[in-house]
């Protein structure tokens, strides 16, 4: 590693230290890396000054920091440095406080609308613990702002106290206190931090948004595999727009089963026997129900005699045949436009005219390895990238769906693909929760993680609460009747999907994606890579922040038992303050606790516990609603406590029974409950919980009041 050291120097009145990016080219070596790397406008230092008690980082013409040094018992002194490893740039400004004494630092930060508040670094000590937001966060865990706008991260190093909260937010620019006090402060600024710090070649997210809207839904697999019909299609879709399309699951995907063989593009659009009315009549029944299609496609090849009589439109061997892989057929050279043009193109095309809304691409893994990969003397002897012509690929299917639609890359990570499609099914067949701990910083700022599909059997409480606590693709596999039965009343609970951010842009189990580099290296797919998600669960516990303009509340899942006791200091909660504790699934208060509880052994009805945490008032309040596993976070558009009387709006599924669950402090009595727009079932009372029951036959939103006597 090069380090290049700029200045050091004690700060005190009338003092100025400039430390730009031209004070530390200090040799001929560093003058080529520099010039190297200024064909790469965002990976470059922050410009650091230093002037008097006044610091202010600048990167790319724009303050992106600017604070005040606040010195206790003495003067402070400042070093600054700009660190590379490889084309890795960091820029680490130190204050040091004089011995015996203490510096502290004050300040904004200023980031783009894409920004937000969260862990930079993994800390020592305490459970490992995936954190996801729904909001802004306003934990005091975070002590950086990352910008997913131009992908840097400004942070505090571990050691001093450090809290980071939004401060403001307009069209265009988001603004955050930064306040961190000790011995020792170090602000570290890190530009392409996933494009280079993390090894994301691709990723330019400047170049596109992240899918907007949850995707929650029913893929065929595992229910037909590749037996599906269309009278299987129909009958689901049926059931779907009755059972849970109400509560969220809006996307219907069918898998492999309805082509006619992987080859030239009328295989795919002209369907087989099983399809007679044809793909175009399915895509519009189900809209026709309320729902989007979604329809599986393979990059695989498997018509040897077309190979063999074209090819130049194929990776060849050296004696010029077509070359074959497993799972792949002949691949695909994506750099030879005919051959896209004739065979990708059509195939994207055709199934967009029809209406067909989500696109599962399969097969990616095998070109990438046992197309591409294995036959690297190829593009070598072609003197092609053959990461390029694989992205090409990529390329070509996104300009045919358009970005309206969706595009799920499957399967196994494929960061070549980043900015392409809108999600990765990150692991491999069947479900397995375990990667969105291996890949959670990627969620919603690279793309959507897919832990794939989700059966309804004895575990379907805990693999549906991580996939909505993580905001992560959540789709259904099962036959549809199952849908009918009381096993859909956990499905209904997990949908809609919040849209989130992390709360880490590290990953808390990093055994996988710290292996990205072995993806230029395979040659198989047959099975997980090293680097792809596996399916051992390294953490138990699952923290969904939920920040909203009336409230603010934790939802912890917990899948297991290593962590007999919760900590609040842990889940970023002030530790000297009183919180209420209620667990979703067995709608039963925990309790009431300081600094820590112990949520007990899991109930292995649910495998698992949605635990909902808020703040305990010395007054009636709101502990949860009955809508949802986050206890309302999909439901509640407001909540309010005046005088004596506690009121709120809700939006209702029509049909299903509404609950709302106070905790009621001893000395209050409740008076009187007013519904608007909804009926009033009933009210219950248990302990100091009082459920109220309300009904809509119709979706609403519904105002509500509770009026309490006594009180202090």
């Amino acid at each position: 590693m090069d380090v290049y050291r700029s200045g050091t120097a004690l700060a005190g009145r009338g003092l100025v230290v400039f430390f730009s990016l031209a004070a530390v080219l200090m040799t001929a070596g560093a003058c080529r890396r520099d010039r190297k790397a200024a064909a790469d406008p965002y990976n470059v230092p922050a410009e650091v000054l230093v002037e008097g008690d006044r610091v202010v980082f600048t990167y790319l013409g724009k303050a992106v920091f600017s604070g005040r040094v606040e010195a206790y018992g003495g003067p402070f002194s400042v070093t600054n440095n700009v660190f590379r490893s490889g084309r890795a740039v960091s820029s680490v400004l130190a204050i040091t406080a004089a011995p015996g004494g203490r510096a502290g630092v004050k300040g904004n930060v200023t980031a783009s609308s894409q920004s937000f508040p969260c862990e930079a670094d993994r800390k020592n000590g305490g459970p490992a613990l995936v954190r996801h937001v729904s909001g802004l966060s306003l934990s005091r865990l975070n002590r950086a702002v990352y910008d997913r706008g131009s992908d840097w991260v400004f942070s505090v190093d571990a050691g001093p106290l450090a809290m980071v909260a939004p401060a403001g937010d307009d069209a265009k620019n988001r603004t955050f206190n930064l306040e961190t006090g000790g011995r020792e402060i170090i602000l570290r600024f890190r530009p392409a931090f996933y494009r280079i710090h993390r090894g994301l070649e691709f990723f330019e997210p400047w170049t596109y948004e992240i899918w907007p809207e949850p995707v929650a839904g029913w893929i065929s697999w595992f229910a037909f595999y590749d037996e599906i019909t269309e009278a299987d299609v129909v009958e689901t879709a049926d059931t779907l727009a009755v059972t849970l399309r109400p509560f969220g699951y809006d996307y219907l995907q069918i898998d492999d089963g309805y082509q006619r063989g992987n080859g030239l593009p009328d295989l795919w659009l002209k369907a087989n026997d099983k399809f007679p009315a044809g793909l175009g009549f399915l895509a519009d029944y189900i809209k026709d129900k309320g729902l989007k299609p979604g329809i599986w496609t393979n990059v695989a090849f498997e018509q040897a005699d077309f190979a063999r009589a074209h090819p130049d439109w194929f990776v060849t061997g050296a004696g010029g045949e077509p070359a074959g892989g497993n799972w792949i057929g002949f691949s695909l050279d994506a750099s030879n436009d005919q051959a896209l043009d004739s065979i990708a193109r059509p195939v994207y095309r055709g199934l967009k005219e029809m209406g067909w809304q989500y696109f599962k691409v399969d097969a990616l893994r095998h070109l990438r390895y046992e197309g591409y990969n294995a036959h690297a003397d190829y593009f070598a002897r072609k003197k092609t990238s053959l990461i390029a012509a694989f992205r090409k690929y990529g390329e070509v299917i996104r300009e045919e769906v358009g970005r309206e639609n969706f595009i799920l890359g499957c399967w196994g990570i494929r960061p070549e693909l980043a900015g392409l499609i809108d999600g990765c099914r990150i692991g491999t067949d069947g479900f397995a929760y375990a990667g969105l701990a291996q890949f959670n910083s990627w969620n919603n700022v690279v793309w959507r993680n897919d832990p794939d599909h989700i059966q309804l059997d004895e575990e379907r409480y805990r693999s549906l609460l991580v996939t909505s606590l993580t905001g992560s693709i959540l789709l259904l596999t099962d036959k549809p009747a199952v849908y009918r039965t009381e096993a859909a009343e956990a499905a209904r609970r997990a949908a809609p999907v919040l849209r989130t951010l992390p709360g880490q842009v590290f990953d808390v189990d990093a055994s996988r994606s710290n292996l990205l580099g072995r993806v230029e290296t395979e040659v198989s797919g047959s099975g997980p890579r090293p680097f792809d998600a596996g399916g051992e669960p390294a953490c138990d516990l699952w923290l969904l922040e939920i920040v909203r303009p009336f409230e603010n509340w934790l939802v912890l899942g917990r899948t297991g038992e290593r962590e007999k006791e919760i900590h609040f200091a842990d889940l970023g909660l002030d530790p000297e303050k009183e919180y209420l504790v209620f667990e979703f699934w067995a709608k039963k208060p925990v309790g009431s606790f300081m600094a820590s509880f112990k949520p007990g052994p899991l109930d292995q009805s649910f495998r698992s516990q949605s635990l909902i945490i808020r703040e305990r008032k010395n007054r009636p309040q709101l502990l949860a609603t009955s809508r949802h596993l986050t206890g309302g976070g999909v439901d509640l558009l407001d909540v309010q406590w005046a005088g004596s009387s506690l009121s709120g709006k809700s939006r209702l599924t029509g049909g299903d029974p509404y609950e709302l669950y106070l905790n009621v402090p001893e000395g209050f009595g409740l008076d009187d409950v007013e519904v608007a727009e909804a009926d009033l079932v009933g009210i219950f009372r248990e302990g100091l919980v009082h459920r109220i029951k309300i009904s809509s036959a119709k979706d609403a939103d519904v105002s509500w009041k509770v009026t309490f006597s006594g009180g202090l």
